[in-house]
């Protein structure tokens, strides 16, 4: 079998052996990172910004359940697998072309990401500089700084987010503990939205949506986990601290800074410091997101073309596209951006599941592969009833208006995939069974 772990590959095109699996405080300790970041702090203030305390806790318990359930699923079949997202979607539904459309959808999401995170960092330059750098100049030296990292980096980058994630979490306890000392927490906790309201249901498909690119591409870390067990505790620890605590955080301090700014926040709270702290955690977070592009690209080019490719030449494309992204102000179409997310995405999580729990369509194949450590034979090029699937749940979680989208796109995808399926299977039988009595 040929060593796919070389030249930092990462075993993107090839199972992660059980010598190569890691304790399960290790995955979360990324899972965490992940999710303790700017742009849950993002979210959090976007809620905050246009919602009651209750209200915001709802959605985001709302949508933290449905990451948690879709996280669990599809990162034990990663890590029972030892598969990335990309590369197990050959074999749960999308076959070997259609899992081209599932890595490039993961890479236009994570490149969307580092697009908004980018114009926060960038935004921090330009006023910690008094306007000295222009936001483009900025953007230009942040964007392609963090890339720079990630291609040349990569133990610098390691070491970076270690000191980054624990400091962005020490900055966020002085920002609340600020926030207390200035304010009563029952009063933040009944005051009305300071912005322009925003639904349960939109909130909740906000935190779904800004993190379900997260979820589905969970097999790209649970992989390395050892077991499903590790895979429960990551994900269940990474929601709580992650997804409920920083976001639950934010939303107290938009109601009592007023602004969804994050910068502002910080800034109001811990001073230049936390601002900077809290503006640099976007070098751990974008890691990830260059991270997961690269293995999306990675299955591309060898789904179509059968080429294996420099990952460096493509985390470094992909950094510049996601730099220039945040130059044309993707910032402003935050929401918006979270809320397709929260559309588009499920759908793959909901095919990936059903396909893999339920239909088990290549399970043996799997199941006998992965006893030898190896890939199992070439899946289906295109299965059209998936892309059918996908197409409907994404048109039923935009144009349905009653519950959440997020959860009506990936039920609707899941249901019609595997009804889909198996009317496939009865025509497909019936018209043997003719064929046979006619011979």
């Amino acid at each position: 079998m040929e060593d796919h772990s070389k030249l930092g590959d990462d075993f993107s095109l090839s199972r992660v052996p059980k010598s190569a699996r890691l304790p399960m405080w290790d995955i979360m300790l990324v899972r965490v990172g992940a999710l303790a970041t700017l742009s849950q702090f993002m979210l959090g203030a976007a809620l905050g910004y246009g919602m009651t305390f209750w209200q915001a806790f709802w959605a985001m318990m709302l949508g933290s359940v449905i990451l948690q359930i879709v996280s669990f699923l599809i990162g034990y079949a990663g890590a029972r697998e030892g598969l990335s997202t990309s590369l197990l979607s050959r074999w749960t539904g999308f076959g070997r072309y259609g899992s081209t459309i599932i890595g490039a959808v993961i890479a236009i999401c994570t490149i969307g990401w580092f697009g908004v995170q980018n114009s926060v960092f960038a935004n921090g330059l330009v006023q910690a500089t008094d306007g000295k750098l222009s936001l483009p100049v900025s953007a230009a030296i942040t964007g392609l700084g963090v890339t720079v990292l990630v291609i040349f980096g990569f133990k610098l980058l390691s070491m970076t987010a270690k000191i980054a994630v624990p400091a962005f979490l020490l900055v966020v306890g002085v920002g609340i503990y600020q926030v207390l000392n200035d304010h009563s927490i029952f009063n933040l906790m009944s005051t009305p939205p300071p912005g322009e309201g925003l639904s349960i249901g939109v909130g909740a498909t906000m935190v779904a949506g800004g993190f379900m690119i997260g979820a589905v591409i969970t097999p790209d870390f649970s992989r390395f986990a050892r077991n499903g067990k590790d895979v429960f505790w990551m994900t269940t620890i990474g929601t709580l601290v992650g997804e409920l605590g920083v976001g639950m955080i934010a939303v107290l301090m938009a109601h009592a800074a007023k602004t969804s700014d994050v910068v502002s926040i910080m800034l109001q709270t811990s001073g230049w410091l936390g601002a900077a702290v809290v503006v640099f955690s976007t070098v751990k977070i974008n890691n990830l997101n260059l991270y997961s592009s690269s293995l999306g690209f990675t299955n591309i080019i060898d789904s179509v073309f059968k080429v294996k490719v420099n990952r460096g030449l493509i985390t470094l494309i992909i950094g510049a596209i996601g730099t220039l992204l945040s130059i044309l102000g993707i910032l402003d179409r935050f929401v918006d951006f979270l809320v397709l997310l929260g559309i588009m995405i499920p759908p793959i999580a909901g095919i990936m599941v059903v396909d893999y729990f339920v239909l088990k369509t290549y399970r043996k194949a799997l199941d006998e592969s992965r006893e030898k450590g190896i890939l199992p034979s070439e899946p289906e090029k295109l299965n059209p009833v998936t892309l059918f699937a996908w197409a409907a749940g994404f048109a039923g979680g935009y144009y349905i208006t009653l519950g959440i989208p997020s959860i009506n796109s990936l039920l609707i995808s899941a249901i019609i995939y595997y009804l889909g399926v198996i009317a496939l299977k009865t025509i497909s039988g019936n018209k043997e069974v003719k064929e046979h009595i006619a011979s």
